[in-house]
């Protein structure tokens, strides 16, 4: 199992990297006292896992005595952050949380806080300065480090207007406007995956309207990469869900897969 210790000062960061660290596939435990690690890998390793970690910061400092042994005997990678003072009591000003150590000093407390965690930066692998780091950049920066690639997943979804949209879709298009093969007796009982209702779906006049969808949704999940999404949701919908939406989302899928990795999902196909 590759094993993990995130740790750092309290403003600088563990939350975003603990949360990118989960989207890279790692189980992560908050403030687990050392003494147990040995116990959660293998529990976890007995269950299949291959990427865990634990998040520590200064509440764990009452059982800090099993640190080195835990760190010698498991030999995990260890990831400190770190942000200047000012930063940090910026940080704490704008969210207006107590600092771990109390509610008296804050600048006292950051640098109670940076004394009580140096055994854990003294064996840091990686020990990162958010002070001037983006969330995506430090997101970026710990792929880098793991050397674990953060893919980026389009999700397509067809579905029918009359069942509802998809609660999880970061967009919803409509192609209601495209010529409704549910009308013509013969492609009725079809779906859009049919190559028939797909020619009668796309035809040359509806050929602007489906190169604006196209337009649309690329360039809002380049937008959603660009931001540092690991995934980003269109809903295309028509009147019921089988025979419209479901050829546009196989047209999309086949033309986005050349820059995205793509999947599909036709949500109401099978409903009448």
């Amino acid at each position: 199992m590759r094993f993990l210790v995130l740790s750092g000062l309290s403003g600088a960061g563990k939350t975003t990297a603990r949360n990118a660290l989960e989207d890279l596939g790692y189980f992560m435990v908050d403030n687990l006292p050392p003494v147990l690690w040995p116990g959660l890998v293998q529990a976890l390793e007995a269950r299949g896992l291959e990427k865990a970690g634990v998040v520590v910061d200064v509440r764990t400092l009452p059982f800090f005595e099993g640190l080195e042994n835990a760190l010698d005997t498991l030999r995990p990678g260890v990831i400190f952050l770190e942000a200047r003072p000012e930063v940090l009591l910026r940080r704490y000003n704008l969210t207006r949380r107590l600092h771990p150590l109390g509610a008296g000093n804050l600048m006292r407390e950051i640098g109670e806080e940076r004394k009580a965690l140096a055994p854990l930066r003294e064996r840091a692998d990686l020990v990162l300065d958010t002070s001037d780091l983006p969330p995506r950049a430090l997101m970026e920066a710990l792929a880098q480090f793991l050397e674990e690639a953060r893919g980026f997943l389009l999700r397509l979804i067809s579905f029918g207007f009359k069942w509802g949209p998809p609660q999880e879709a970061d967009l919803v298009l409509d192609v209601r406007p495209l010529p409704n093969p549910h009308y013509d007796p013969l492609l009725k009982p079809r779906t859009g995956l049919d190559p028939e209702v797909q020619a009668y779906v796309f035809r040359e006049e509806t050929e602007p309207y489906y190169r604006a969808l196209l337009t649309t949704l690329g360039l809002a999940a380049e937008g959603a990469k660009r931001e540092g999404r690991l995934a980003y949701t269109a809903a295309i919908g028509c009147t019921g869900g089988k025979h419209r939406s479901v050829a546009v989302v196989e047209r999309l899928a086949e033309e986005l897969s050349a820059r995205f990795q793509v999947e599909v999902t036709h949500r109401d196909v099978e409903k009448e």
